[in-house]
Order: structure tokens, then C-alpha cells, then sequence
């Protein structure tokens, strides 16, 4: 266990909180001049609530890293090679070498914040200072912390030991062995009920947590332990790795009743649920337009940020991670990391044509490319949720760059090979602006075809390149909740119930109703789809496909892509192209990426991350996961 002893804090951490040093004339002052000393920090509201502020920094940048946890999914695929992406989808990941681990999963720097809340607990349950309500706060904050950093560890690796403890360089015993996965949830779940009562009746502020975010979380948690590869009878059965562990205590509940944990985790979503305050656009009693679904999801991602977005969609974000005063620029450039190339972008985690196939189409049936009028136009009368997560061939986006806008003034996404013809009519090929063929910038296109444009705000004054955003990080949403419940309900026998909610959510989208005949399996996977499109991007999929226990059939596969091409009409002469069916042909051909850029793969050791062999060196304690 990594353990760090804090003897002081920096000023810099505290300057958000209007405290500033005195200056000092004793020029033999030895004491730091830009840090307070510990024991001063719990006696001054102020300087504690700049510690407890800082616990919020092992969100890090939530999930808006130029990598994406969807890359490592069959959410998208990353473009740039040697990044640790493909040790992890080509299950070559080892205790040795894990591969791209971001911060905010990585084993020692969510203990070095644990440690931090534990410090916060400590100090905080007789707090030393005369403002009882803010140190009530501040405790709940502290104790919602600890149980989402434990929450991360715990769905990353698998149980982990639960420490309480401030550790000190007096301590001569550093080890700690492994709880049982039932033990961390229990832990957890302790943890988000103790934050929820005291953080009863808090106002919501912007990026703090809050009672409702302390129940989700619980939610969650029990989701999860409810799932398929927590109840270790049901593992076992799926996985001959899970199968032969010697500790399977580690990874789930090796008895019990199941039921009784489904149960949990609806009562648990359902008390979120009952905070309607958090609700958008969820009383709908039929499917709103599929323009108006479009914009009700396009203004989910932007949580309230953006000026041509409806604000009220902020409601459903029950705790984001906002980048507005953040130093590091990742969370505040989601649109340069990830753009198209032909705006100058870095098209990083491309949507793969395996999502995009994953939309319904308009009224609701499964797109096919067997069938002759999906495969002829297969981004016409599809659910809205994918013109607003996805950029594609012919959608319309923002202005192009000065340099590239006479190319192209309609602005429109091209990622295909076009006819054109030249003044006397000979036709030659053009590569689209957005391809990796590009006249713009040949280097950062896309693999797929496509581009990410959930999380991006189309405002046309916020060039990507230069121009901070400010959309949030969706930490905590109340659609998570719901569709929480959604799930459990199915687990349940409660197909009606179910239904109900998630046909809000589809309502809210543009999309029909699931019809009263889908129940059991048929419904489960409809519910798996839904799940899909609506949390797009968001960190879920990673997670719900091994908890699901289907992630051969699913991240397993190989990234598939688009080829486009548009021949001229007869007649037609074209020299400056632009997306036009009156004009051109489309044909498409789905392809698989060549192994030689990405060849994925899934082995069952990949359920669980490994634990890095330094840790297992400093704590002789530990059990390394199944499968290393």
C-alpha cells in the first residue's frame, strides 16, 4: 500500500477559499511559506473546506482523457498507435505490463485519495472548529468519496482491502490483505448511506456531491454486485478462468440469495427515482419529434454548458465534474482531442460502425443490413440518438476552419471517396476532407468513418482547437438510475414495470414504445440495447459488458468501419462536392479494421484488471486476480 504522511498543504490548494497567508517579517521563520502546517488546517473551517475541496481532484478529468474508456470498448476505436490501448483490447494485459490505465482507476492513486478522505473522516467526526453544519457537510462529502473511490477500485479489479486507517511513517506494518468482494460492498453501500444523511437537505452546487448522488451511487454499487459475474455459481458456469480461482471470494458472492441482492438494487434506484427534481422530459405520454429528441439529447450531453442547448437538461445530471477553472486542458477540449480531421482535429476515439449499427431505426426495429432499404440509406430514419452522438458521412456541423471553409461552405462531415468532375466533365476520385486521405491533414483521420459528437458543443464560437468548452464530465446521472431500475426490475420477473421506464427514456428520444409483447430474454436484450445508445461514451459499457459476462460476443470482436462512395448521377457534373442525393449514388461496405492497426481480442482473465506486481511486491498480502 502506498502511503504518504501530510504535514502540510499547499497554499495553492486553498487560494479558491479567499485565504491568504499574512506576510511574515520574522525572516528566521523556517515553516514553508506556501503551506499551512496539518495541525492548523482541522481547527479553521476555511482551511478544511480547502482539503475536502480537494478530494474532488482524483475525479481527475472524469472521463473527457484524450483516451477513452470507450476505446477499450466496442464503442470506438482509438486512432493514434502506442498508447496501452491495444495491450488491454488484445487481452495481452499483465501484472507486468496492464496497459493505459487512467488516473482515475489506477490502483495507487485511488488509495493516495482514500488516504485523503480517510484524513478528512478522522479530523471531521469532532470537528475542531465552531460551524457544526458545515462540518456535517463536509463529512458527508468526505464519506461519499471514500465510497467512490472504493467503487472505482472495486469494479476495476475486484475486491480490494479496505482501509480506515491514516497510516504514519510510525506504523511498522503496511500490509493489508483483500477483503471480500461482499465486505467492499457492504463497505461501500455504509459509506453512501452515512453520506446521504448528512448530506440531507444540502443545496446542489456544481460539482459537489449531494444526497441524491450518495443514493446513485449505492445504486450502483448494488447493481453490480447483483450482476452476473458477482454471483459466483453463475461465473463459474460462464468462465472455466473464474472457475479454477482458488479465492473466488474476491470476486463475488460465493452464496447467498440473489434475489434478495436484485431486490436491493431496485429499492436502491428507486429511492433515487423518487427524487423527481432530477427528472427531464421523463412525463412524456407519447415519443416526442425526432427533432425534438435529437435536441433533448444533445442537450443531456451538454448538461446545461451550452448556449444553444436547452438548459433544463442540467436537471439530470445528478454530479458532474466541471473543467472550468482546471488547469489541465483535457476536459476542456473534447472536441480537438476527438474532432474530425478536416477541422484540424485529432479524431482520437472513433465510433466504431459496430455502435452505429446498434441504433434502431425510427420505428424501432433492429437495422439489418440484409435489408435492401437500411443498407441504401443507413443514417435515414434511424433513432436520434445517433445524429447526436456520432458525426457521419453528410451530417451537417460546425463552420470550417478559414483555411478549409471554401472546400466545403455547406459544412458537412466527409468521410467518403466522391466523383467529381473537372470543367471539361472528366471524372476523377476525391478523397473526403475527413478521411485519413485528407487534402486538410492526412495524418489524423478517422479509422472508422467516424467521429464522436456527443459531449462536443456545436456552438460555432467555440473553435476546438482554441476555444475552451465547458461541458461536464457526467459522474452521476439520474437516466443511470433509471435505467438501474429498468434492469433490476427484469432480474425480477417485473417486465411491465420496466417497461414503463424505459419507454420514458425512448420517449424522450424521439423512439416508440417497447410493445407490451417484449418480456424475458427479448426484453433483457432490448434493455441491453437501450443501455448502449442512451450511456454512449460515458465509462458504462467497459463495465456492463463484464458484468454481463458476454464480453467475447461483445468488446471481443473485431472494429469494424464504413467505405463510402458517391457516383455521379448520369448527367450530373459536380466539381465542388457537396452530400447530395440528387446528385450522387451512395454505396456502403462494411469492413473490418486490418489486424496489423488493431487485431482484438478477449480472454476471460480480462473480467478483472490486474493488480500491478509492484503492489503485490510492497504488500505481501495480496492475491493477484484470476487468469495472471
Amino acid at each position: 500500500m502506498k502511503t504518504i504522511k501530510l504535514f502540510y498543504i499547499p497554499i495553492s490548494a486553498l487560494l479558491f477559499t479567499g485565504l491568504f497567508a499574512s506576510c511574515n517579517d520574522d525572516f528566521v521563520n523556517t515553516k514553508p511559506l506556501s503551506e499551512v502546517p496539518q495541525e492548523l488546517v482541522w481547527t479553521d473551517a476555511g482551511l478544511a473546506q480547502a482539503f475536502v475541496n480537494d478530494l474532488y481532484n482524483g475525479f481527475g478529468q472524469g472521463g473527457f482523457n484524450e483516451q477513452m474508456l470507450a476505446s477499450l470498448t466496442d464503442e470506438s476505436m482509438f486512432t493514434h498507435p502506442g498508447r496501452g490501448i491495444n495491450t488491454i483490447t488484445e487481452s495481452r494485459s499483465n501484472p507486468a505490463d496492464q496497459g493505459w490505465i487512467v488516473d482515475s482507476y489506477e490502483y495507487g492513486n485511488m488509495y493516495k485519495r482514500i488516504r485523503a478522505t480517510n484524513i478528512a473522516i478522522e479530523n471531521l467526526i469532532e470537528p475542531k472548529f465552531n460551524n457544526e453544519s458545515q462540518a456535517k457537510q463536509m463529512l458527508g462529502e468526505a464519506y461519499f468519496l471514500r465510497a467512490y473511490y472504493y467503487q472505482q477500485l472495486l469494479r476495476f479489479y475486484g475486491a480490494i482491502p479496505l482501509i480506515t486507517k491514516v497510516y504514519t511513517l510510525e506504523d511498522t506494518d503496511y500490509t493489508a490483505a483483500r477483503n471480500t468482494y461482499e465486505e467492499c460492498v457492504n463497505f461501500i453501500v455504509k459509506d453512501c448511506e452515512q453520506a446521504a444523511t448528512l448530506l440531507n437537505g444540502a443545496a446542489k452546487v456544481d460539482g459537489r456531491t449531494n444526497e441524491a448522488a450518495a443514493l446513485a451511487l449505492k445504486a450502483r454499487v448494488l447493481l453490480y454486485a447483483a450482476s452476473d459475474l458477482h454471483d459466483i455459481p453463475t461465473a463459474k458456469a460462464k468462465s472455466n478462468t473464474i472457475s479454477a480461482y482458488g479465492n473466488p471470494e474476491y470476486l463475488g458472492y460465493v452464496s447467498g440469495n440473489r434475489i434478495e441482492r436484485w431486490q436491493k438494487a431496485k429499492a436502491a434506484a428507486k429511492a433515487v427515482l423518487d427524487k423527481a427534481e432530477f427528472a427531464y422530459k421523463l412525463d412524456l405520454s407519447t415519443k416526442e419529434t425526432p427533432a425534438d429528441g435529437r435536441a433533448n439529447y444533445i442537450a443531456l450531453a451538454m448538461g446545461g454548458s451550452s448556449k444553444i442547448a436547452d438548459a433544463d437538461a442540467k436537471r439530470d445530471l445528478i454530479l458532474g465534474r466541471f473543467f472550468n477553472d482546471l488547469k489541465d486542458e483535457a476536459g476542456a477540449y473534447v472536441g480537438r482531442n476527438n474532432g474530425p480531421n478536416g477541422y484540424h482535429n485529432w479524431a482520437g476515439n472513433s465510433p466504431t460502425q459496430l455502435l452505429v449499427d446498434d441504433y434502431e431505426t425510427l420505428s424501432g426495429e433492429k437495422f439489418d443490413w440484409n435489408n435492401p432499404a437500411h443498407a441504401a440509406n443507413i443514417y435515414t430514419n434511424r433513432d436520434p440518438r445517433l445524429g447526436a452522438s456520432i458525426l457521419y458521412d453528410g451530417a451537417t456541423w460546425k463552420p470550417r476552419t478559414d483555411d478549409v471553409k471554401n472546400r466545403d461552405p455547406l459544412n458537412q462531415i466527409q468521410t467518403g471517396q466522391y466523383e467529381v468532375t473537372n470543367s471539361g466533365g472528366v471524372k476523377s476520385i476525391q478523397y473526403g476532407l475527413d478521411t485519413r486521405n485528407s487534402p486538410v491533414e492526412d495524418w489524423n483521420g478517422s479509422y472508422t468513418g467516424y467521429y464522436m459528437r456527443k459531449f462536443v458543443d456545436a456552438n460555432p464560437a467555440i473553435v476546438d482547437q482554441n476555444t475552451r468548452q465547458s461541458v461536464p464530465w457526467p459522474v452521476l446521472r439520474y437516466t443511470e438510475a433509471v435505467l438501474n431500475y429498468a434492469e433490476a426490475c427484469i432480474e425480477l420477473g417485473e417486465d411491465a414495470e420496466a417497461r414503463t421506464w424505459l419507454n420514458k427514456i425512448r420517449f424522450r428520444s424521439g423512439m416508440p414504445a417497447i410493445a407490451d409483447s417484449e418480456s424475458g430474454q427479448k426484453l433483457k436484450d432490448r434493455y441491453r440495447n437501450e443501455r448502449r445508445v442512451e450511456l454512449a461514451y460515458e465509462e458504462h459499457r467497459f463495465f456492463d459488458t463484464r458484468r454481463w459476462m458476454n464480453a467475447k460476443e461483445t468488446i471481443g470482436r473485431q472494429v469494424t468501419l464504413i467505405n463510402i462512395f458517391g457516383t455521379l448521377k448520369a448527367g450530373k457534373l459536380v466539381s465542388l462536392y457537396q452530400y447530395n442525393t440528387d446528385n450522387y449514388t451512395y454505396s456502403y461496405k462494411v469492413n473490418t479494421i486490418a489486424p496489423g492497426i488493431e487485431n482484438r481480442n478477449w480472454l476471460d482473465k480480462m473480467y478483472f484488471i490486474s493488480i500491478h506486481r509492484d503492489e503485490i511486491n510492497r504488500n505481501t498480502k495480496l492475491i493477484q486476480n484470476p487468469g495472471y
